[in-house]
């Protein structure tokens, strides 16, 4: 529904900005070097998401084959944070631009789920579906399962926020899948009927399904995701 895409995908050296596919790609790299996952959702509302996001996923793109743990990661998230203030800076035309952004950083034993804002990440395993990330929220109002308020994000204001982003690791399992999406899929899509796609569908045909489910569901928002499958 909306006239223009503010979302932003990277995966490892490979990003995605503010363009429309309703393809779903498959990559396959080699388990045991970083790789870094993420999607980033431009601020509605205001000015110049697609900026920030692009900028979001672009600086994640270069940095990420350096990253190897907890506190790359933060610092990471930190640097994107200061870049969208400093892009911001003297140019009335981007002032309070700002953007969420949730990923995986997949290493060779573990995978660290990442988040600031209410962009998610999902641990999909037998055991069914279970969201890592961390909502920056506050709760929806009686009657209403979502929000579309957020407590932080990177940039979003006119003065310099800090950001405190929410960093979880997790044990590798060969088999298990992660999601990572914007709220474009999870807004109009219950978690339940989530998992039930993915239990019926892998790799690119469940991501094809999960947005077409987003779609048939009115589609309110741009719908960006990547499904993580962990070889056996």
């Amino acid at each position: 529904m909306r006239e223009h895409n503010e979302d932003s995908l990277v995966v490892g050296p490979w990003t995605l900005c503010g363009t429309v596919t309703e393809n779903p790609q498959t990559l396959v790299f080699p388990l045991g070097r970083s790789l870094l996952v993420a999607v980033a959702d431009g601020l509605g509302g205001q000015p110049a998401g697609e900026v920030a996001s692009a900028l979001v996923a672009r600086r994640l793109a270069a940095i990420g084959p350096a990253l190897d743990g907890t506190e790359t990661v933060t610092e990471a998230l930190n640097l994107c944070n200061r870049a969208v203030y400093a892009a911001a800076e003297d140019r009335p035309e981007l002032a309070t631009m700002g953007s969420t952004v949730a990923g995986a950083l997949v290493l060779e034993r573990s995978l660290l789920s990442f988040n600031v804002g209410d962009s998610k990440v999902f641990h999909v395993s037998r055991d069914g579906l279970r969201q890592v990330s961390v909502d920056d929220s506050p709760p929806p109002v009686p009657g209403h399962r979502t929000t579309s308020a957020v407590t932080q994000t990177l940039g979003g204001s006119h003065a310099f926020e800090a950001v405190t982003p929410h960093v979880a690791e997790i044990p590798l399992s060969p088999g298990d899948r992660y999601l990572v999406c914007s709220d474009g899929l999870t807004d109009p899509v219950t978690d339940e009927e989530i998992d039930r796609l993915l239990r019926d569908h892998d790799d690119g045909k469940a991501a094809f399904e999960l947005w077409k489910a987003a779609i048939d569901a009115g589609g309110p928002d741009n719908i960006t995701l990547a499904l993580v499958r962990v070889g056996e």
